[in-house]
């Protein structure tokens, strides 16, 4: 079930929408705007926890793993 919304816009705004009434769809317009910045903001939300995680892991990298590595890509050229 789908729950009603109230946007207030300047009259001006308002005004202008009105011109283009018969090319947009302004209630599908706003769904899908707050669609996709509710997607982004999920995005960030992970990031952020995934920041986190890999901030607090108790995991390293072995010692001279960066070192053989860069020497095994030059050697197999």
């Amino acid at each position: 079930m789908s729950k009603v919304i109230t946007l207030k816009v300047s009259p001006e705004i308002r005004e202008r929408m009105k011109k283009f009434r018969g090319k947009v769809n302004w209630s599908a317009e706003i769904r899908r705007f707050i669609q996709q910045r509710l997607e982004e903001l999920e995005r960030e939300e992970r990031l952020k926890s995934l920041a986190e995680e890999l901030k607090n892991a108790s995991w390293s990298v072995p010692q001279g793993f960066s070192k053989r590595s860069v020497r095994e890509d030059r050697d197999g050229r």
